[in-house]
């Protein structure tokens, strides 16, 4: 599977049942070449426009499934949500 692919999916918290985005980038071991996790961009600052001040990073370890249209993922969203910049 290619990144185009990944960026294409929905990612779904099966502990809410909500959507947390799209995948927007990965984070990878330089070393060995494995994905430690996939970064999704958090909600908007105003109505989910001008921008984002948070993103998810979801270790690899917590994908549960991936489907055709859609990454499960079993997460506690704020222990994931990181600050931006």
């Amino acid at each position: 599977m290619r990144l185009f692919e990944l960026k294409r999916k929905e990612v779904i918290n099966i502990c809410t049942c909500c959507s947390l985005g799209c995948v927007s980038d990965l984070d990878i071991d330089m070393k060995t070449g494995c994905i430690l996790a996939l970064i999704v961009p958090g909600p908007g600052k105003l109505c989910w426009f001008l921008g984002r001040d948070t993103e998810f990073v979801i270790p690899w370890k917590c994908i549960v499934q991936i489907g055709a249209d859609i990454i499960l993922v079993e997460v506690d969203e704020e222990k994931i949500r990181k600050k931006c910049g």
